[in-house]
């Protein structure tokens, strides 16, 4: 059993103009999870970023997306664990990945950014690697050149379909993973996609 997650964060990008893109999963995820337990989203100055709680069948648990464009979503997440003293193996960052097809779902505690500038970031302005990470597979676009329009526009049907399944999971899951059962949790979403 792991420590519970007392923050979910979802990594993207402020702005309607980015709303719908591959980039921003991380927010689709925590937007999700919000409507699912009527929690309200609100802009924190202080944390540069939009806050709110949850209550699920395993306690409380905040959310953050940061709206410091996922460049600098460090210094939301520092401030907000700061805030409330929040250790890092309490924290569990949504965000996409390359590197796994649309519809794949991982779970992993630490590791380093692998590209990703969101997650360099938040290492960076925190100190530690120590945190849990979603891992929400969008797909590669065969080309790293590629790379910065695609995470930046829109998945296709079959893949934002596929994505969307994967979401739905871990909807499911969350009170699990919210209770720390993260190898209850990982054997439930690994063994279905």
């Amino acid at each position: 059993m792991s420590e519970p997650i007392r923050c979910l964060v979802g990594l993207g990008n402020p702005g309607p103009r980015y709303a719908d893109t591959r980039h921003n999963v991380g927010f689709w995820l925590v937007d999700r999870l919000a409507r699912r337990y009527g929690a309200v989203l609100r802009a924190e100055n202080k944390f540069a970023g939009e806050v709110g709680r949850i209550r699920s069948e395993a306690g409380e648990c905040w959310l953050l997306k940061p709206m410091t464009y996922m460049n600098h979503s460090g210094r939301s997440v520092s401030a907000f664990l700061h805030f409330y003293k929040i250790p890092p193996q309490n924290l569990l960052v949504a965000h996409d990945e390359l590197d796994m097809a649309p519809g794949v779902l991982r779970l992993k505690k630490g590791g380093g950014h692998g590209g990703h500038n969101g997650l360099r970031d938040i290492i960076a302005a925190t100190g530690s690697k120590d945190f849990w990470r979603a891992r929400i597979g969008i797909g590669h676009p065969g080309h790293r050149d590629a790379v910065v329009d695609y995470v930046l526009s829109r998945p296709y049907k079959a893949e934002q379909e596929a994505i969307e399944g994967a979401l739905d999971g871990f909807e499911r899951q969350w009170p699990t993973i919210q209770a720390g059962e993260m190898q209850k949790a990982m054997n439930r979403l690994h063994g279905s996609n």
